[in-house]
């Protein structure tokens, strides 16, 4: 008991917490002095600043417990870096990341949380204790003397003017140096606020958007019966697709169906699927994100042109552009927004929506169809009856579980393929003239090399986030009545392809939909098609090119050895 109360009486000592608190604020900032690729005088800046500034900080009250509540958003930010530290090995919390919490239900976070243990657990063992131990300290009514807030205040002045100097050898003597990008925790702040006007950016979609049109028509015969699919996948990477040479058979059900061409240099420009899917469905892309705020969907472009629309997604609504394009279809629904909505709904539930869909006899028809996929934790993508490579109970995210995590995902990909050849084989018996499109918003890391990433989503996307499938399958009616544009199709499956961009205008070409918005150059059923450098958008919404400069080796090499161009 005396051993306790001694271990107790030290860990809420006002001094002890005191220098306690600004080493748990400075881990970030030291992690990243060695993770982030910038100049020597960035680290040291990085870390001489903030830290100075936190130990200033802490001497504003003699009451230290009351300094660590007050400075919690701090540590909340430190706590979140560390995670993501641990998941992507680098980059600070990312726009992106903010937009995350908000848009992602709360089902899926907690799915994930549970998996990611050794990064929570230490979490929990640094930060947890130092918000108790502060309130413990804040009932005891522990102070520190002025005498001691004196002399701290003093050196934490001179760290500062140490890190002022630092800073401004960065600014003036490192051309990439921006304090809002490289200071630790300046940049989460400056990202924070980009989050914030983001948000309200989306929220405005109705009034900034309104009044657009696409002037859209169709050139098919008015009495064509015409069905055609926009199949949104979620997580799948190309790399395990068999299909794209991978060396296990994850689509044993579509390397046999006819009028299936598989693309096989295809690259999404986004890793988080609050901003690819979105340019899936629009005319946006990292060049000019920006227009997303200005434009309607492909689906408003559909229904302009004389066809009957309908969304469904296998995802909860989470007020993001998502829903917002998904909505303007004529019908829509969410199959896991409701009491369900916490289960973990099979793709294989969105397939009754389509039959219904295509037994109303509507005679223009187009459906979008946002799947769930591949998405963490895989295990639960598919039932246990389907399991085909096993053991596959592994979850934990550890590299140790890489076996077990690679045959989940690959059950995931198996599973995807059933999924797409039961809507191939429902268009098929409908006796329209169809098309379909199935591409997803992004890959996925597991473990895959010696940085040991996992997931997706980092600042910095990999090899494994960005290749990702592209698949187009057209009717035998379809052929028959349109053969240049199968042969287009044909023509450019080995050439480089950006799904964000092609896919918009891919479905208009495909559906022989016109409007000034349609570009052939950039669709891959026209023989005019091209494909020029690559990019990904960044955090910030800037295009990013595709270049060794920009990447690290080991995704540089990956891209070689798969024979992708244009990086």
């Amino acid at each position: 008991m005396k051993h306790f109360k001694k271990t107790y009486d030290i860990c809420t000592s006002p001094h002890v917490l005191f220098t306690a608190t600004i080493i748990a604020l400075a881990l970030p900032n030291i992690v990243l002095a060695f993770t982030e690729s910038v100049s020597f005088t960035t680290r040291i800046a990085n870390v001489i600043l903030p830290v100075a500034v936190y130990w200033f900080l802490m001497t504003l009250s003699r009451k230290t417990g009351k300094m660590v509540w007050i400075l919690f958003p701090l540590i909340f930010f430190a706590a979140f870096q560390m995670v993501l530290l641990y998941l992507f090995g680098r980059s600070v919390i990312a726009v992106d990341m903010f937009l995350n919490l908000v848009t992602t239900n709360p089902g899926e976070a907690t799915e994930l949380l549970n998996n990611l243990l050794p990064a929570v657990a230490g979490v929990i063992v640094v930060y947890l204790p130092l918000l108790v131990f502060a309130i413990c300290s804040m009932k005891a009514r522990s102070a520190l003397s002025g005498t001691f807030i004196k002399a701290q205040r003093k050196y934490s002045v001179i760290g500062i003017v140490v890190g002022v100097i630092s800073l401004n050898v960065c600014i003036f003597t490192d051309k990439y140096f921006k304090t809002e990008n490289d200071i630790y925790p300046v940049n989460v702040c400056y990202n924070l606020v980009l989050a914030i006007e983001r948000s309200n950016a989306t929220a405005k979609y109705e009034q900034t958007s309104a009044g657009f049109s696409f002037n859209a028509s169709s050139v098919h015969p008015a009495d064509s019966s015409e069905v055609y699919v926009l199949v949104i996948g979620e997580t799948a990477r190309a790399a395990s697709f068999g299909i794209y040479g991978y060396n296990r058979d994850t689509t044993p059900l579509m390397k046999h169906i006819p009028g299936l061409t598989a693309f096989n240099h295809a690259l999404t420009q986004s890793n988080t699927t609050h901003k690819s899917v979105p340019m899936l469905l629009s005319a946006a892309d990292a060049s000019n994100y920006d227009r997303i705020y200005r434009e309607r969907s492909i689906i408003t472009a559909f229904r302009e042109a004389g066809f009957h629309t309908a969304f469904f997604s296998n995802q909860k609504p989470n007020h993001s552009f998502i829903d917002i394009f998904g909505m303007e279809a004529n019908d829509w629904k969410f199959i896991k927004n409701g009491p369900q909505g916490a289960s973990n709904t099979p793709d294989e539930e969105l397939l009754p929506l389509i039959a219904k869909k295509l037994s109303e006899g509507h005679k223009k028809l187009f459906i979008v169809i946002h799947t769930y996929g591949s998405h963490f934790n895989y295990r639960e993508r598919y039932p246990a009856s389907m399991a085909f490579f096993k053991p596959d109970n592994a979850t934990e995210a550890k590299a140790v579980n890489r076996p077990q995590l690679i045959n989940a995902y690959d059950n995931t990909i198996r599973q995807t393929d059933r999924l797409l050849a039961e809507i191939i084989s429902m268009l098929g018996k409908s006796g329209a003239m169809s098309a379909m499109l199935y591409t997803s918003d992004h890959g996925e890391n597991i473990f895959d090399d010696s940085r040991k990433l996992f997931l997706h989503a980092s600042p910095v996307p990999s090899y494994y986030d960005l290749h990702v499938p592209f698949i187009v399958w057209t009717s035998q009616s379809y052929i028959t009545e349109f053969p240049n544009i199968t042969k287009s199709l044909t023509t450019n499956r080995t050439k480089d392809v950006e799904n964000s961009v092609t896919t918009f205008h891919t479905m208009l070409h495909l559906a022989g939909i016109k409007t000034k918005y349609r570009r052939d150059s950039l669709s891959v059923a026209s023989r005019h098609y091209f494909s020029g450098r690559r990019h990904y958008l960044n955090d910030h919404n800037l295009p990013v090119t595709l270049d060794k400069t920009g990447m690290n080796d080991e995704d540089f090499e990956m891209f070689r050895l798969k024979g992708i161009n244009g990086i």
